[in-house]
This record gives C-alpha cells, structure tokens and sequence, in this order.
C-alpha cells in the first residue's frame, strides 16, 4: 500500500508532461503536415549528380565510349 502512494503521484506527473508535450507540439504547427514530409523521399533531387568540371581529366576520357 505504500508503494501506491509514490507510483500513483509519479503517473500523474507522467501524464501531465505528455499531455503538455502533446499540446506544445499541437499549438506550435508540429502536426500540421503529416503527409508531405514521408513522400519526399520518393522524389529525386535534381543536383544529385556531379558536375563533369569535378570528374578529373583522365577518368573524364575513360568514361567517353
């Protein structure tokens, strides 16, 4: 029975962070996009290869058919 009077206090503490966690994060703008952010990995990025000027000469030449 003394246990039930640290660990039910400690819940309560526990759930009130989360529950004001959670609000923060709402009234911040941190769920207003949910479905942008998990498509972007699907899309290539244009600058994504090097630039030939960074290839140097000798591989440059050995590359051409």
């Amino acid at each position: 029975m003394g246990a039930l009077y640290f660990i039910l206090p400690l819940a309560l503490i526990i759930a009130t962070g989360a529950v004001t966690a959670f609000l923060w994060a709402v009234r911040s703008g941190q769920l207003d996009d949910l479905e942008t952010p998990p498509r972007r990995i699907l899309f290539e990025d244009v600058a994504a290869s090097p630039p030939t000027s960074a290839i140097p000469p000798a591989r440059r030449s050995a590359r051409r058919p």
